[in-house]
């Protein structure tokens, strides 16, 4: 079994951040600190520099992450190998998968218990980042299968249709209810704008559509990006003034309960596909490939 602190010094490195790590590992952020500091008397040097906010690595630091992530890995590989013997017909072992943000909200989380009670076995995690983090895991082998949103496409990666979606304009809800007809593309605009971050799928799908528009997204009045779309929903809930846009799968609730309505837009299509995604050339491992099945099968219309 490898030292617990050598876990916790992979995760902050990974995050460069003491509280994600310590949410990752489901331990107090104190804790965190204190195994840090253990192994940095350990080694006699500092491993992090903190600035403020900020955690960097020191020489030292990035030398140890190397040796955390073979050890990591390595671990890893002897619990796959001593599970194969056990249970050779149900698995694999691990199965780690990654999701941009709107499927890891709202498509995934309902299919996992199904699969978990199907397949008892397989070591199941799911990362939650943007497109742009899930296609970068993948080719550094952090991740067996992705699931991603919007246009852009590496050449290092295959991707293969989960289920389609489309984003739609919405602001809080007003006593005369969603305009009747769409509103023009210039008047919508005009709102103070609340988008998805930089990076994100749901971003990339509307910057693409508004320039086939002529619009460039740099010269709109973003009133704040964020880099989930809870954040999105809550912050339009509190401003009368402003227009978000989102999936429609992500709606559900506040148009059921009245808080948000959808405004549609002169001329502008949102429409996209949610995909699986997986290293290029490399066949997908038993548990990846029998996850991406499943999945296809349950959100099949």
């Amino acid at each position: 079994m490898s030292d617990f602190r050598l876990r916790v010094f992979e995760a902050v490195a990974r995050h460069l951040s003491f509280t994600k790590a310590a949410q990752e590992l489901f331990v107090t952020q104190p804790a965190v600190t204190k195994h840090i500091h253990e192994l940095e008397k350990h080694y006699g040097q500092r491993l992090l520099a903190r600035r403020g906010n900020r955690v960097t690595l020191t020489e030292a630091g990035r030398l140890l992450q190397s040796h955390a992530e073979a050890v990591a890995a390595s671990t890893q590989q002897l619990a796959d190998q001593l599970l194969a013997l056990r249970d050779p017909d149900e698995a694999a072992g691990r199965l780690r998968l990654g999701a941009s943000t709107t499927i890891c909200q709202y498509v995934l989380p309902g299919l996992l218990p199904t699969f978990q009670a199907r397949y008892p076995n397989v070591q199941l995690t799911l990362a939650n980042a943007n497109s742009e983090h899930i296609a970068e895991a993948l080719l550094h082998g952090k991740l067996d299968l992705g699931f991603v949103e919007g246009r852009s496409k590496s050449r290092d990666l295959h991707y293969e249709l989960l289920l389609p979606d489309e984003l739609v304009a919405v602001r809080r809800a007003t006593p005369a209810g969603p305009p009747l007809t769409p509103v023009p593309l210039a008047e919508a605009l005009m709102y103070p704008l609340v988008l998805r971050e930089r990076g994100s799928g749901t971003l990339e799908v509307l910057e693409f559509a508004l320039r086939e528009l002529k619009v460039n997204l740099n010269s709109l009045r973003v009133a704040f990006y964020f880099d989930n779309t809870e954040a999105i929903k809550g912050y339009l809930e509190a401003a009368p003034g402003a227009l978000g846009f989102v999936s429609r799968r992500a709606l559900a609730r506040e148009l059921a309960g009245g808080q948000l309505e959808v405004v549609p837009i002169e001329g502008l299509h949102l429409s996209r596909q949610f995909e699986a995604v997986w290293v290029q050339g490399q066949p997908l491992a038993r548990a990846a490939q029998r996850f991406l099945s499943f999945a296809q099968a349950q959100l099949k219309p």
